[in-house]
């Protein structure tokens, strides 16, 4: 991703659905101007979803989503179906591709019920309409599209752009937190896992969100933390560490500046710091034998001192003396099934929408199993959680 990148996690993500051989692939490539999926008359060419980070006017950045036909067939197609039932986890809308010739079938039916079941608005494009005869009767919500001679393309464009959500978030992820003309340490340390030239994405948020407020953002490392406070003019309104320096920093920072972190403020803007501080309470119900899944939004290099693998396993067994059965996940291989699982710990989400982490923390809830995120535990194991949630509104602990 380039420094003028939307972030994928910021992006509208846009889904299509259907049949194999109903066009979906051929539409997406009409819709978007770029082939970016191969075409053929053969079905099931499309064997896992395809994504494209795009401008797509008039909706602006957004990520479109071809996915294999759903009534793919035998044990592989069966594991493709999983696959474009993962894509709906993130999508903001979806497309539903049929034939024009035909009124809906019965995987089509299925499909739309997947739609309502998780709340996601849909569009039916009835494709195909250049060879078509008969067109069925108009359903609800249904644009007539020809990929080839690109009929009803721009039309299905302006509709997925009226049926859309507002994007735009009602928080900020610190803007809302401090104002014009402040001062906003920013600690960021960089060791062996930090990124080889680059800012992980939520110290740029921070740094963007700082700027946009007219406020002033000073970045410094741990180690140099103590001469960078001594050096400002003024004390700053708020200072953000990365949670692996929790402790260290907390030591530094004088009680009354506020502290936080990167991940609480992350929890927050994605919608469930919430449930992440009430979730934290379940590790002081761990034991021997408990089941603990630990999981990130991305796939990344593991490095040697990673803080999913390494070091919050170890900050776990200081924490509770247990003996527990750890698991991870990473990237979309969130399981479904998390009824045998003690606790469930998942990273700040910086890299997947509000849709994914809404639906995982949902999937937890309705288990009955408590969720928390990285930072929150990091926070409460160090018995400092209530000052890092000092300087956000609205949240009791």
């Amino acid at each position: 991703m380039g420094l003028n990148d939307t972030p994928s996690a910021e992006r509208l993500h846009i889904g299509f659905f259907g049949c194999r051989n109903a066009g979906k692939s051929s539409l997406v490539n009409a819709v978007t101007g770029q082939d970016l999926s191969v075409v053929s008359d053969v079905k099931g060419t499309t064997t896992d979803p395809v994504k494209k980070a795009m401008e797509l006017l008039p909706l602006g950045p957004v990520i479109i989503i071809d996915t294999p036909g759903y009534d793919d067939e035998g044990a592989l197609g069966k594991k493709r179906v999983e696959s474009t039932k993962k894509v709906l986890r993130s999508c903001d809308i979806a497309v539903l591709v049929s034939e024009a010739d035909r009124k809906l079938n019965k995987t089509e039916h299925e499909l739309i019920s997947l739609f309502k079941e998780r709340n996601i608005p849909f569009l039916i494009a009835k494709n195909k309409v250049d060879i078509s005869v008969s067109p069925a009767v108009n359903e609800k919500n249904t644009i007539y599209t020809s990929a080839l001679n690109k009929t009803g393309i721009e039309e299905l464009k302006n509709a997925i752009g009226a049926s859309v959500k507002d994007k735009s978030k009602k928080i900020n992820y610190v803007g809302d937190l401090i104002k014009a003309n402040d001062i906003v340490v920013l600690v960021t340390p960089i060791d062996s896992a930090a990124p080889k030239g680059r800012m992980i994405l939520p110290q740029q948020q921070a740094i963007r969100d700082i700027l946009d407020f007219g406020a002033v953002s000073v970045v410094t490392k741990e180690t140099e933390l103590e001469y960078t406070l001594n050096a400002l003019s003024k004390s700053p309104a708020l200072v953000i560490t990365d949670s692996q320096a929790f402790k260290q920093v907390s030591k530094i920072v004088p009680d009354e500046i506020p502290l936080t972190s990167f991940s609480i403020l992350m929890a927050r803007y994605k919608g469930f710091l919430n449930t992440a501080v009430e979730g934290v309470k379940a590790l002081d119900n761990l034991k021997d034998g408990s089941r603990v899944l630990i999981s990130e939004g991305c796939t990344h290099h593991r490095q040697c001192n990673d803080i999913g693998t390494v070091k919050m396993p170890k900050w776990l067994k200081n924490y509770t003396g247990a003996d527990l059965i750890l698991e991870w996940s990473s990237g979309n291989g969130f399981p479904e099934n998390l009824k045998d699982y003690d606790m469930v710990i998942h990273c700040g989400g910086c890299m997947l929408n509000d849709n994914e982490m809404k639906y995982r923390m949902e999937t937890a809830q309705k288990q009955g199993v408590p969720f928390t995120n990285y930072g929150t535990v990091i926070a409460y194991m160090q018995g400092i959680l209530k000052r890092s949630l000092a300087p956000i509104p609205d949240i009791d602990f």
